[in-house]
Order: structure tokens, then sequence, then C-alpha cells
């Protein structure tokens, strides 16, 4: 059936001069929306992360559009090229490789360059790794109540994986991160040692894709599959669960917290650790442990 039969599709009101942010499978051809489809058809211009990447999901599709390339390199002038087409009254979508754009990718640079012309950005939900991740998580969600916190892709540099590390152990949320098959098997060794060994975590790979793999398991048993996995292709999501309250907080960790919370507006991570362990006594790590949970909260 052709997208025209769909009367709810022609109800849809398309404003012109409105940039579209428009989800895409991240694998599986069969997960873009009917309205994602009728919005690439109607616009005027489609900017993309990839052209080359984009042009063969729109020929699959039967969508011939003029495509504007506008990724990490050019994204200030790209963003720029469809302000310009907006101002003139067009309809733009953007795409990117994979999923919802303006996650980890140029869209949200761009989203912030088009509102601070004055225009609209409206989005066209879909696909997404991260919901999608956090759909089966189970147990690994359950424990944090249904927060989490996104940290985009793992860091390369060592700074800065060991700030993402503290993070992950010493948050609450669950916490969700990307990462690339050419470093999955170091990142989840690092992180399985970092982490308490009864530590939750579920690692998904190539979601939605044919090789899809969804594994739920202990930070102890994380050298075990590694092992054991048969392929490590692909792009990884991983969920790690949130820190437990332990019986030992309360009521003592609760009356730190509120030294804590009264100083985090004025003060970052650090500072705070800093005052408390002056102040009170504390060891500099008991502290920052203080701090971060104040953050958390």
């Amino acid at each position: 059936m052709e997208l025209s039969s769909y009367d709810f599709l022609k109800q849809q009101d398309l404003p012109a001069g409105a940039l579209y942010m428009v989800a895409t499978p991240i694998g599986n051809l069969g997960d873009i929306t009917l309205r994602a489809l009728h919005l690439l058809n109607a616009v005027d211009g489609i900017a993309c992360e990839d052209t080359r990447h984009s042009a063969a999901l729109l020929q699959q599709f039967g969508i011939h559009k003029k495509c504007l390339a506008l990724h990490e390199h050019n994204e200030i002038s790209g963003a720029q090229t469809v302000i310009q087409h907006l101002t003139n009254g067009e309809r733009w979508a953007y795409i990117s490789d994979a999923g919802t754009p303006g996650v980890s990718d140029p869209g949200a640079r761009l989203v912030s360059e088009v509102q601070k012309a004055g225009l609209r950005a409206i989005p066209i939900p879909g696909a997404s790794a991260v919901s999608g991740a956090i759909s089966v998580a189970g147990s690994v969600m359950h424990g944090s109540e249904g927060r989490f916190q996104f940290l985009g892709f793992w860091p390369n540099k060592t700074k800065d994986r060991d700030t993402f590390l503290q993070d992950i152990s010493s948050s609450k949320k669950a916490s969700i991160f990307f990462e690339s098959p050419h470093h999955i098997k170091e990142t989840l060794a690092l992180l399985a040692n970092h982490l308490e060994p009864d530590h939750q975590l579920l690692i998904c790979r190539e979601l939605t894709k044919k090789f899809e793999e969804i594994v739920s398991l202990e930070a102890c048993n994380v050298a075990s599959w590694l092992a054991s996995a048969e392929s490590l292709k692909g792009e990884f999501v991983i969920v790690v669960a949130g820190r437990p309250a332990k019986g030992d907080e309360a009521p003592e960790h609760a009356s730190l917290l509120l030294w804590a919370n009264a100083l985090s507006p004025y003060m970052g991570s650090k500072e705070i650790a800093a005052v408390l362990s002056q102040t009170l006594g504390l060891t500099k790590k008991e502290a920052y442990q203080i701090a971060l949970d104040a953050k958390n909260e």
C-alpha cells in the first residue's frame, strides 16, 4: 500500500521554514516510520551526516531529493546553508547515518544554529539505539528506578576515560554508552575491573540487525564472556546498572548529603569534596564520593 493511502499522513502539519530532525533505521530498514517517509518525500532538501550512506537509504524507498553533506568538518558552514534555505521558506530534513539524529552526530550543532536564527526544529521520532537497549535492560534498569544517564561514546584519552569510569561506578542512575568493535574488548575488560564483581551490565551488539546479540551479565563474568564470544564485530551499546544504595549509607550518609546538596549550586564536585574533607574530617575519597552522589541526585 502506498503512502498516499494513509489519510492521517495528509493531516500532518508541515510548517514551511522549519528543520525536521528525522530518525532513520539503526540497521533494519523495516524500522523506518511512515511519517519519516512522508516527511522525506515532502521536504525541499535533506542534510545528511554522510551523503553516500544516506543515498542508499533514500534510494531504497524511492526518495529523490537534493542532499547536502553536513558533518563534523563543515557543520558551521553547512548549518548556515540550511538556514538560508529555511529563511527562504523551504522545508529541510536532517538525517544521521543511523538512528535518532542530534545524539552523537553534527545534528546537535545544526539544531542549535537553526534555533539561534529564530527558526523551528521539529522532531520526527523513530529508531534509537539508546531507547532500544533500555527496553530490554530489565533488572539492569530496574534497580535504578528507570533513571539513566547517556554518556555518548567511550572516550579515547586516558584522563577522560578515568572520569568516565568514575562517573559510571559512582552513579545511582544506570549509565549508557556506545563503543566501536575495535575497542570493545579493552573497554569491557577495563570497565569490569573497575566495577564490583556483582555489578550488572547489559551488552547489546548489532541491535536490529541479522546478528543481533543481547547479553545480561555481572562484571565478574565479563572476562569469560569475552573469551567465548563468537564475534565482537558491529556497533555496541552498553548499559551499566546504577550503584545500589548500601545499608551503611544512612543516616550518616544522608546528613553528609545535606551538606553537599547545599553547596552543589555554587561549587563543582572537587570544590565540594575539598570543603567536606577540611570541615568534617572525611578522607578525600569519601568526600568526593559524597559530592558525586549529590550531583547525581
